[in-house]
């Protein structure tokens, strides 16, 4: 664990949504390139696009272009170019070469990402759902982007198990610096849904399936040699770590290594956590989580040897989404900042790992908070879930 994530480990910061209103930050107009004065609050949101059907992940290619998944299945190109008066004037095309994808539920096409050396060999990385309602799994494809289409578009991971219903697909990708790929593939889904006989969240404590864990895989789906269960009898190889119950944001910090993660809890309980090889995150058998439908605790404990305490826990939900660790150039006094989704609450939470109690401010939106990304200006940039979804930039108001 790196030296950040030292420093907090110990903490457990248990959130109110009183609590979390630290500093909130306005919303802007639904005009795209609009730029509200909140220079009150330190923070200015620019619509840069609207139109987006539900968006659910986003791939920067330069300042003037990133791919965006739409969870329906599309694939759309934004480009940006100057107009007349120099304004930014955004285009969206529609790109070929998605294959139809099984979007029921929380399932469709959801997170994309380029391959590192993406300049060099064009592959592009995606999640998404497979299958039919009685009968469905996580994917990953790779494919490659040649400016105008997708083409060879090509299966490297399935989860080896299918599941009923259409919850808890996970779906976020992150590379390692070691040029690995991770991806977090969700616990199946709430009960009564069961996975031979057993409830299938258990699952998630089952080195057998893939449900409930973080994968990692080499560029072509193949298995490290180095992953901490591959020796292992009857577990899967590909698993990284385990017990989770559905990750939607995962992120690694570029200067430490050190991979963040937010997963989704039932009734409370969201985490925000640090991964690493071969842990154990306790779900279900540690949580602050409450079952939906008689509200008692879903497990005995918060607390368990052997299993990783969350650095943050959020009571009631925030339905966390898209998390991003800043790195840019462009807002220095961001660096290092972490920069979680929420969906339920429609913000986005700036986090300051060095400071006592770890919450900054709350940046509230018009819709719900999807996917956070660093762009390539070194801006922040958001996607909303609605079927007249933003990107919008966040940048200090001076």
């Amino acid at each position: 664990m790196g030296a950040t994530a030292k420093n907090i480990c110990k903490m457990l910061a248990k959130l109110t949504a009183g609590a979390m209103l630290a500093v909130v930050v306005s919303s802007c107009t639904s005009v795209v390139g609009s730029e509200p004065d909140l220079t009150d609050f330190g923070v200015r949101q620019t619509i840069m696009t609207e139109g987006l059907n539900r968006p659910w992940g986003m791939a920067w290619l330069s300042e003037r272009e990133v791919l965006v998944t739409e969870r329906g299945g599309q694939l759309q190109l934004v480009r940006w170019s100057e107009s007349a008066d120099g304004s930014q004037a955004p285009q969206i095309q529609t790109l070929p070469g998605v294959p139809q994808i099984f979007a029921a539920g929380q399932g469709g096409l959801l997170d994309i990402a380029l391959h590192p050396d993406f300049d060099n060999n064009q592959f592009v990385y995606f999640t998404y759902s497979d299958g039919n309602q009685s009968a469905n799994r996580t994917k990953v494809a790779r494919a490659k982007f040649d400016g105008q289409a997708i083409t060879d578009w090509q299966e490297i991971f399935a989860n080896a198990d299918a599941k009923a219903e259409t919850q808890h697909f996970g779906s976020r990708l992150a590379w390692l610096t070691d040029g690995t790929l991770l991806v977090a593939i969700g616990d199946g889904g709430n009960p009564p849904v069961s996975f031979n006989g057993d409830n299938i969240r258990d699952q998630a404590q089952n080195l057998g399936t893939h449900f409930g864990k973080v994968i990692r895989i080499n560029d072509d789906g193949s298995v490290p040699a180095d992953n901490p269960f591959v020796n292992q009898p009857n577990a899967k190889p590909e698993i990284w770590s385990y017990g989770h119950r559905n990750i939607q944001g995962l992120a690694v910090d570029t200067q430490t290594g050190e991979v963040w993660s937010t997963e989704h809890g039932a009734r409370g309980g969201d985490e925000l956590n640090v991964l690493e090889a071969g842990a154990n995150y306790g779900w279900p058998v540690v949580s602050f989580s409450k079952e939906y439908v008689s509200r008692r605790p879903v497990a005995e404990a918060t607390s368990q040897p052997g299993m990783v305490d969350p650095l943050m826990e959020w009571t009631p939900s925030i339905a966390p989404s898209g998390l991003a660790v800043y790195r840019g150039d462009a807002v220095p006094e961001w660096q290092g900042n972490v920069f979680a989704g929420a969906l339920k609450f429609k913000q986005v939470v700036r986090i300051q790992p060095d400071e006592p109690g770890l919450l900054s401010e709350v940046i509230e939106f018009d819709q719900r908070v999807r996917d956070v990304r660093e762009g390539p200006d070194g801006f922040v940039y958001v996607l909303t879930d609605d079927s007249n979804g933003q990107l919008i930039r966040l940048e200090p108001a001076d």
